[in-house]
Order: C-alpha cells, then structure tokens, then sequence
C-alpha cells in the first residue's frame, strides 16, 4: 500500500518540532522523479521546503508539516512513537494523523495524477492536454507545532519578494471529526491577546483610606468586558470570543493589598470584526471606568476565510465520489499555517484525516483512511487542472 508505505517512513523520523530529521529530503526524493524543482528556505533551525512542477498557468498547491509535537511519557505509549506499528488496523505514531499521513497521501496523489498525465513525469515537458499551463506545488515546514516564525512564513515571504502567488491551496490538517469526509476548514479565527496591568496603591488591608486595591477597581471593567458582545459572527464564523487566560496580583501575604493587578486576555475573533475594533474598544471600555493601566497587544494569528467557490466545490464533490459523504464547511479550531498562507492566496481550504487522536498519547490514523485520502486528494488536484 504506497500511502501506508510513505506514511511509516515519515513517522519513524523523530522530527519534534523544530527538527526535519531528514523528512524533507525524503520527501524531495519521492517528488523530483514527477519533475519537481526543489528550493530550501531554511532558518532560525527550522526546514522549509518549496516543492513546484510548472512554471505557468495557475498554481495549485499542497501545504503542511513534517514537525511533530512532542511524545509525552514514552513509558505511556502502547508501541514506540517513532516505530509505525499497525495494530488493529490502525497505524499508530507520532504524527500518523497530525499530518504525516497528509503528506505521504498527498505525493501518492502526485504519483497517480502524473501516471495518468505522462507529461507530468518528465522534466522540464509542459503537461499535456487541457491543462497544461498550470502548476503543481507544495509547501511543507518543520515550524508548525512551534512558535510558526521562521517556517510557513519564510516561504511565504520568500515568494512575495518575487511575486509569486497561488490560485488554490489545500492545508492537510487533520479536519474531520468522526468519519474521513465529515469536515472541511474554509477559515480559522484570528487570534489576539493582551497583558493587562490595572494600577492601584499598595498597602495594609486594615486601612482601606491609604490603599487603591487594583482588584476590586477592575472588577466591574473585567465583568463588562466578559459580558460584551463583540460581533455576531457570519455565515461561517462563531461570534467573537472573550476569556481571561490568567490573572495575577498580591505579594503572597493575607495582609497586603496589592499594587498591581496582571490580567491576560484573549480573543478568538471572527471576519465581522477587526484588529482595530478589538482594541479601540476595549481602551474605551477601560478608560470609561477611570481605569490607569498598561496594555501590551500580541497579534497571534490574522482571520482567514475562504467562501464557496471552485475549490470548495471540487473538494466537496471528490469526498462524496470517493467516500459518499457531505462535508461540512467549518471554522472551528486553533490556528494554522493557513493564516499565512491566505496572504497570498486566492482561495485555501484545509481538510484532512480524523483528529481524535492528534498530540495524545498513542496517536494513531485508521489505515483503511490512507487510500481514500490519497483518491480524495488526486480527485480535487484533477478537477482544479482541468476546470
């Protein structure tokens, strides 16, 4: 079985975040018979990989990471982490489902769509047939799991710099929930924090008339701030969440008011509203209850949204021609590379193997799902060449 073959190959390299070991040379090696250029974009000890066949037309690519996150007790794994082992008809490893799996059934699905187009195996020949002016790319890191600096991001800086864009983009996350098929991603929320400092005056708890106690001035902004509704979502997005992710104030003694009141935010936002907006109003809110404090802003990750159209569309009908099921349009979830991506991106969509198991111990991916993976990639790549 080519995936399961490609699948266990990658997840016998140890390759925890930010280490490659050695996945992407494995991986240009599967790709440079099929008439790809490889271009390393390495930095800060983060692998990157940009892999493209053609040069013209439009660019339809594959993005994901060969990192993983780390294993957790080794003594709590069933079978070693970094020895693919199938047991009961699963493939179980260190990212079999998050997202080594992806990848092993994406360069299947390169291998069979340039088998049934013979132009696609030979260098430098154009493809042949309708679509022979497109192109076929994948971007893959060993910088996703981590702090995502110098990975996705390099790369996609690198093909700014030249001008470089792609037409559609299928991130191989692990997406779906119960069944291969139920669940595909056409966006993500941003992801905007704050560290939050209200100012009082320290002193003793037995006189109230010398002090300022931070916690109870901000109390009311703090409950104001949790109860406000920041936007109403849209048609693919939830409405933007508010939650406080740590507070912190006082000295460690039962005596003493504090001076000061450390309070983490975090908002999980949507399209319907903006970077901007988030902070305006949130200043407005704090200087409307006569609050002094410091804010400092960390943007984590930019909403990103793909609507319906052709590349939607071709995934929908591929997982219904292959494992007869309708997918659902979702944005749930974490962040991803995606949100780079989108900088320059017509249309992306992230779709993938069950997630269940993905960063648990015994992490592991159903192999009757490899083979349909690979279909339901060469179907989409297929459609988007020819339509």
């Amino acid at each position: 079985m080519p995936v399961l073959e490609k699948a266990r190959a990658l997840i016998a390299r140890p390759s925890v975040t930010p280490e490659d070991a050695g996945c992407l040379d494995l991986i240009a090696s599967w790709l440079t018979p099929l008439g790809f250029s490889s271009e390393r974009t390495d930095a800060g000890g983060v692998s990157n990989l940009w892999a493209r066949r053609g040069t013209g037309g439009r660019l339809i690519c594959f993005a994901g990471h060969t990192d993983v996150v780390p294993t957790g007790p080794l003594e709590e794994w069933t079978s070693p982490p970094f020895e693919p082992t199938v047991r009961d008809g699963y493939l179980y490893g260190r990212g079999a489902a998050d997202m080594k799996s992806s990848i092993a059934a994406c360069v299947v699905a390169m291998e069979r769509l340039a088998n049934r187009r013979p132009g696609l195996c030979l260098p430098g020949n154009p493809l042949r047939g309708p679509a022979s002016a497109d192109s076929l790319a994948l971007l893959l890191t060993s910088d996703e799991e981590g702090d995502a600096v110098d990975g996705t991001v390099r790369v996609v800086e690198a093909l700014q710099a030249r001008g470089e864009r792609i037409d559609f983009c299928i991130v191989g996350e692990p997406t779906c929930v119960n069944r291969l098929g139920d669940t595909m991603k056409n966006g993500r929320r941003g992801s905007l924090s704050a560290s939050l400092t209200i100012k009082g005056v320290q002193g003793h708890v037995a006189y109230p008339h010398l002090v300022k106690n931070p916690v109870h001035l901000a109390a009311p902004a703090l409950a104001e701030l949790a109860a406000t509704t920041w936007d109403s979502g849209n048609e693919y997005f939830p409405p933007t969440s508010f939650q406080v992710s740590n507070a912190h104030a006082g000295t460690g003694a039962g005596n003493v008011v504090p001076g000061s009141f450390e309070i983490t935010f975090n908002f999980r936002f949507s399209t319907a509203s903006t970077v901007e907006g988030l902070q305006s109003r949130v200043h407005a809110l704090l200087d409307r209850h006569g609050l002094e404090y410091d804010i400092r802003w960390t943007l984590g990750a930019k909403p990103f949204l793909t609507p319906r159209g052709d590349l939607c569309a071709a995934l929908t009908d591929a997982i219904a021609t292959e494992v007869g099921i309708s997918a659902e349009l979702s944005s749930t979830g974490g962040t991803s590379d995606g949100r780079f991506i989108a900088d320059i991106c017509s249309q992306l969509v992230e779709f993938g193997p069950i997630n269940a198991s993905i960063h648990k111990i015994d992490e592991c991916i159903a192999v009757a799902d490899l083979e349909p993976l690979a279909r339901i990639y060469e179907h989409t790549f297929d459609r988007m060449m020819s339509s």
